[in-house]
Formats: structure tokens, C-alpha cells, sequence
């Protein structure tokens, strides 16, 4: 969910939000997709133990993922571009996939546990590749692959691997997140990068002995997501917009001998 400025806080800040479809994000206007609104922790119950740890759904602004990306590839990861995946965890209704899908990556994955989440990301991931394929002068894209369960449970990549979070679940979900990282990618370090936007929780990472952070502080969004962002967090009373988020980057370096 996106950073939100809290003005009265009470209960969980997440626990104040109220459910909005409207209004609709130009992302969504200049692609006909359904990535707009927000979605609190209240609509997003699947009856799984974790439920109470989800905060909500707010896609990514566009502007912040573009640019938080080019500065991960300013920090000279191991390997180029093209051979890492794009893992986002929490796919929502998939704006950040299909963003990251036209920035170069060998594929992008998406693991949302809502399954109604994740059939409207579906749709958009499907209505996306239809229309890159039918216009020649499109952004050649990435293959795009969403999986509708726990990310506690996917299998990841085999290949190196950028993760992507957007403060979709609270700390004790993220620490398991974390160990399972650690376990699989423990034989080839600086085969895992994060992104993490919205970075509540970072605390866990900058303690965490096998990952290094990079790079911390705010990102701002461009005008027209500003825009956009304001129009939507002025239906929340207790939240204001910043125009930014702050993001940060992680690499895993495994744990110091």
C-alpha cells in the first residue's frame, strides 16, 4: 500500500481505510486495464492464519517503480538486466508487472494470495499481452506469469532475481519471507535484490546479517502520479498525500562466516 501521512492514528493505520474504486488512475485510462482504488485489509480476507498481517491494496505509482528500478541498476548488480526476474510479491491487481514487464527483464513473476486479486490482475496481464502483440510500435515486453497463492509457498526463481514489495504484509509475514529467501538463494549469493517501497518493515532487512541495503530515502512521483495520488487519498480522512514513498534496496549477500 502506498506511504500515507496518518493524521489521527488509532487501531492499525490500514484498519482506517475505507474501500475506493474511484478515482480511475491514468495508467489504467491510457491502457484500459483495472489497477485503480484501494482495497483495505478488510476486503482482502481469504481465511488463510496470515490474513491479519495483509495491510491493503494500492497499486504502485508507475513513476516510483521506473524509477526506483533504473536506481537499482545503478547500484551494478551481478548481472545484467536481462537475466534476472522481476518477483513481485503481493501482485494486487498486477500494475507492477505489467510496468516492469517493458523494462527488460527475462520474465516477470507475480504471486497474489486474493483470489479475486488475482483474477482482475489476470485479466489485465492477458488484455496486456493482447494489445503488445496487435501494435508493432509497443514496448517489447516480457513473458508475464501470475500464481494465485501463498508467497510463503512459490517456488522461486532459479534464475538471479529482483524481488518487489510494496508493504503488501506486516513483519511477521515478512520474516518468514525472509527466511524462505535466505534458504533458497543461501548457495548463490548476490543472486536476490529487493525493492521495497513503502519500507515499514525495513527494519528486519537492516538486521538481518545476509542482506545489505543499498540504497534508502524517498522517491518522488511524477506529476501526473501525484496528481492521480492525491485525488485518490483525499477520499481517506485520517491520511494525506506525500507525493513520494520511501523505498528502499536490499542485496543478499549471505551471512558473514
Amino acid at each position: 500500500m502506498s506511504k500515507l501521512a496518518v493524521i489521527t492514528p488509532r487501531k492499525r493505520p490500514q484498519d482506517l481505510l475505507k474501500l475506493a474504486t474511484e478515482p480511475i488512475h491514468p495508467f489504467d485510462q491510457a491502457h484500459n486495464v483495472d489497477t485503480s482504488g484501494l482495497v483495505p485489509a478488510s476486503h482482502l480476507t481469504t481465511g488463510h492464519p496470515n490474513d491479519e498481517y495483509v495491510t491493503a491494496y494500492y497499486g504502485v505509482a508507475p513513476s516510483i517503480l521506473r524509477t526506483l528500478i533504473q536506481r537499482w541498476r545503478e547500484t551494478i548488480p551481478t548481472h545484467p538486466i536481462h537475466s534476472y526476474t522481476f518477483l513481485d510479491i503481493g501482485a494486487g491487481k498486477g500494475r507492477a508487472m505489467l510496468v516492469a514487464s517493458e523494462l527488460g527483464f527475462q520474465q516477470v513473476v507475480g504471486v497474489e494470495l486474493n483470489p479475486q486479486m488475482a483474477a482482475i490482475a489476470q485479466s489485465n496481464i492477458d488484455h496486456w499481452l493482447r494489445t503488445h502483440t496487435a501494435d508493432p510500435t509497443a514496448p517489447r515486453i516480457s513473458p508475464i506469469h501470475l500464481h494465485q497463492q501463498d508467497a510463503l509457498t512459490l517456488d522461486l526463481p532459479s534464475t538471479p532475481t529482483l524481488g518487489f514489495l510494496f508493504h503488501p504484509f506486516e513483519a511477521p509475514v515478512l520474516k518468514k519471507l525472509i527466511r524462505r529467501i535466505e534458504t533458497h538463494f543461501a548457495k548463490r549469493p548476490g543472486e536476490f535484490d529487493l525493492l521495497y517501497v513503502n519500507s515499514e518493515c525495513r527494519e528486519l532487512l537492516d538486521d538481518h546479517p545476509a542482506f545489505t541495503r543499498l540504497f534508502l530515502g524517498p522517491i518522488p512521483m511524477s506529476p501526473e502520479d501525484h496528481a492521480a495520488d492525491l485525488a485518490a487519498i483525499a477520499q481517506q480522512k485520517e491520511y494525506g498525500s506525500t507525493g513520494d514513498e520511501e523505498c528502499a534496496i536490499y542485496r543478499y549477500k549471505s551471512r558473514s562466516k
